[in-house]
């Protein structure tokens, strides 16, 4: 199939994806898994219509459409401005080929080294995932069931306050203080605790900091709204009864929060596999990260429809680990959103 003719079921794909979220919407409300007053209800048919109206048009001209015409270039082949419509622009897997292969005509080896990156890109991205999990869960508990309304502004402030500096300034930041020469190793020298400096940078764990540091808050907000509707008599009444803390946050605390966690995850692994700004600037010398590469197909081969099908490589992964996460959880959409 001609490309020419893709474009009419590109236009027409919105529509099917609108249809599809409305009738999984209808098919929570009727197994009552969103209860309580609609969405019209709650907020009126004006404002809810223009609600609608506004998040519709935003969502199928600034995503749902570019995604599209990002997927229908990913099959068609690097061509000359002047053949693009031609006899010669057909729909074909060569991009995918050149991903897994290497090459457009030969399937004789692996593309070792974007395979190798986007695998590890997709690890690195669920260990920070699960690190930042690890950081925020303790501290969003603490900020929603512990601590006193001023101490919670105090926290607040100290967490919102270093993401007034840009990305790319924080990340220069990090290898100010991780380099060779570096804050950290000046420190571990001078208080005799190494002999030569580390290579932190070079050891990847500036770009996982970094990462990790990134989309911090992206973790801990979704946990603090979900941990602070929780009735702390709730726990009290376990503590009562005996639990032990590590009881009390398995039993209670954590299946209250899952929708909190579930939407952390999704974000955090999702802008972390997609970062480019962190690789670029604090990763090492035989650090690979898939973005970079998804990056030089665009700007620096100039083949987009190379760089649109490793884009989509990585949006497939995405989705399936956003599905995966609802399905380990027992989640739906409308619970990780709310």
């Amino acid at each position: 199939m001609r490309s020419s003719d893709g474009h009419v079921f590109v236009l027409a794909l919105p529509f099917v994806v609108v249809a599809v979220f409305a009738a999984m919407a209808w098919v929570d409300r009727r197994r009552g898994v969103n209860a309580g007053p609609g969405f019209f209800a709650r907020n009126g048919w004006p404002v809810g219509l223009f609600l609608l109206l506004a998040v519709t048009l935003w969502a199928l001209f600034m995503i749902v459409l570019p995604q599209l015409f990002m997927v229908e270039m990913s099959f068609r082949p690097k061509l000359p401005p002047a053949a693009m419509g031609g006899a010669r622009d057909v729909y074909t897997l060569e991009n995918y080929q050149y991903f897994l292969f290497g090459s457009t005509t030969s399937t004789a080896s692996w593309n070792a080294t974007h395979l190798n990156a986007f695998w590890r890109t997709i690890l690195a991205s669920i260990l920070v995932t699960a690190g930042n999990f690890a950081f925020c869960y303790p501290l969003a508990f603490y900020m929603a069931q512990v601590a006193g309304a001023a101490r919670v502004r105090l926290l607040l402030l100290l967490l919102i306050a270093p993401y007034w500096l840009n990305e790319i300034l924080r990340a220069f930041a990090f290898r100010v203080i991780l380099g060779t020469s570096g804050v950290l190793n000046k420190l571990l020298f001078g208080a005799g605790l190494i002999d030569a400096p580390v290579d932190f940078l070079g050891m990847d764990v500036g770009l996982y900091a970094g990462l990790s540091y990134a989309y911090l808050l992206l973790m801990i907000f979704p946990l603090y709204n979900a941990i602070e509707s929780l009735d702390g008599r709730l726990i009290e009444a376990a503590r009562d009864l005996g639990a032990p803390w590590w009881r009390i946050h398995k039993d209670i605390v954590i299946p209250f929060a899952k929708p909190g966690i579930g939407s952390g995850c999704t974000l955090v692994f999702m802008l972390t596999s997609g970062a480019l700004a962190a690789p670029l600037v604090l990763g090492g010398p035989r650090s690979l990260w898939f973005t970079p590469i998804v990056y030089d197909r665009f700007y620096q081969a100039f083949n987009w429809p190379q760089g649109s099908a490793y884009a989509f490589i990585l949006l497939l992964t995405c989705i399936a680990f956003v599905m995966a996460v609802l399905k380990l959880g027992r989640l739906n959409l409308g619970e990780i959103t709310r």
